[in-house]
């Protein structure tokens, strides 16, 4: 299933934008602060990546990435929309600083 996801979330500004549930679920969306975010799952793994406001490409490249999650989906249907949508929501409030190296 893939399409647009409506979610309110308690008026947090977070939203996702585009979900596709299943096996290989994937998606993206903003938080409230002009960020955007994106989310897949691999081996019944969550990972996100939070990106920088203001990107200057439709695709992000890897210095763009400001924090990252990963997180276990034991407990997660990731067929169920809402599920998967709370999964990420979560992921996203405790994603951590991506470190830089110097350049």
């Amino acid at each position: 299933m893939t399409g647009p996801a409506v979610d309110d979330l308690s008026g947090s500004e977070f939203s996702v934008e585009v979900v596709s549930t299943g096996m290989h679920a994937s998606g993206f969306g903003r938080v409230g602060d002009g960020r955007s975010f994106s989310f897949h799952v691999d081996r019944r793994q969550l990972n996100v990546e939070v990106y920088r406001p203001r990107l200057t490409g439709p695709v992000p490249q890897d210095e763009d990435v400001v924090a990252a999650a990963s997180r276990s989906l034991a407990h997660v249907d990731v067929a169920d929309e809402r599920s998967l949508t709370a999964a990420v929501r979560d992921a996203v409030n405790d994603a951590q600083p991506v470190p830089r190296t110097a350049r």
